[in-house]
């Protein structure tokens, strides 16, 4: 006979809500600065603190500074995604999702300080809250029973006193307890698993062809992307950046973008065939994949509706509550 789950405490649902709710706070603060940098105001500020001490030191250009920026927006914006995944894993006692939360928080507690958000500390926090106890008992799977009061009497020891019925003797069980199941694994493999596996396959092989594809027309004929890129920031020559870099670093995009595409295919192998670290892994890819696509979508590029599509619909599918219990393993 199985024994019950422990209640989960308040410490966890209060620390995986404020993971949640505060890692979309900062994807829209993140947006919203991302979006501001491209203003004539942000690159007058940037223009002036490069003029005086201690900035102008650095020995950088506006345009520099203004990248960085924006690089490190969007990886706060790619951990506080992930974040937001992970803290709803939680709520369902997953232990690697506290522990991927936890290395997450130290890059979007970084990223968070440069981007000026008092959130993302609030958020890593939160992770840190999850080690404590009574949460670390809850995780472990550890029902801790209350310390008998101050001064109890211990129970009798010994035959009834004359004149009264015997005691009935506590049940003994022949065997030890087996160790508790909280969950029930089912016997098949649920649909949602299926169609989220075959959902990452389709998206990504399509990504990767169309990757690819880019990539040949690049190399076969690179001057339209050149004369357009050069249209569109005409502060490329004055940087130094050649024709040949701005390909290098087209193409190293491509192959980074293919790489992905080739892990999230992976990881959905490993997921139908039931590993939990490739479930929650699969889950953080279609999110950041999902934050990425929307953040293309805020700057025009409308083909990756489609992304967004399918990677929230793998999200979604994955996280349903028929399906981690079939990832969980009996105790």
């Amino acid at each position: 006979m199985s024994e019950p789950s422990p209640a989960r405490p308040r410490q966890v649902t209060l620390a995986a809500w404020l993971i949640m709710v505060g890692s979309v706070i900062v994807v829209a603060m993140v947006f919203d600065q991302v979006a501001g940098l491209h203003t004539l105001e942000t690159r007058a500020s940037v223009e002036k603190f490069l003029s005086e001490p201690p900035g102008n030191d650095l020995g950088i250009s506006a345009d520099a500074v203004l990248t960085l920026l924006r690089t490190v927006a969007m990886v706060a914006a790619g951990c506080a995604t992930a974040a937001a995944i992970l803290g709803y894993q939680v709520l369902r006692r997953s232990r690697s999702a506290r522990m991927a939360l936890s290395v997450i928080a130290v890059p979007l507690f970084l990223t968070g300080l440069v981007t000026g958000g008092f959130v993302s500390s609030v958020v890593a926090a939160s992770a840190v809250m999850l080690w404590l106890q009574p949460a670390r008992d809850w995780f472990d799977g550890i029902t801790r029973q209350p310390a008998p009061a101050a001064g109890a009497a211990p129970a009798p020891v010994g035959p009834p006193p004359a004149g009264q019925p015997a005691r009935p003797a506590p049940y003994a069980a022949p065997y030890p307890a087996p160790y508790p199941t909280p969950y029930t694994v089912p016997a098949t493999r649920p649909r949602a698993v299926v169609w989220a596996c075959v959902l990452t396959w389709v998206f990504s092989s399509i990504a990767i062809l169309g990757m690819v594809g880019a990539g040949v027309a690049l190399a076969l004929e690179p001057q339209p992307l050149i004369d357009r890129a050069r249209e569109q920031n005409p502060e490329l020559s004055a940087q130094g950046v050649t024709d040949n870099l701005l390909l290098g670093v087209t193409f190293a995009m491509v192959v980074a973008l293919v790489l992905w595409c080739i892990s999230a295919i992976v990881l959905a192998v490993f997921t139908f065939r039931r590993a939990e670290w490739a479930r929650i892994m699969l889950v953080i890819c279609a999110g950041t994949a999902a934050a990425l696509s929307l953040a293309g979508l805020v700057f025009g590029a409308f083909l990756l509706a489609f992304s967004l599509v399918g990677s929230v619909a793998v999200a979604a599918l994955l996280i349903r509550p028929d399906v981690r219990p079939w990832f969980a393993k009996q105790r």
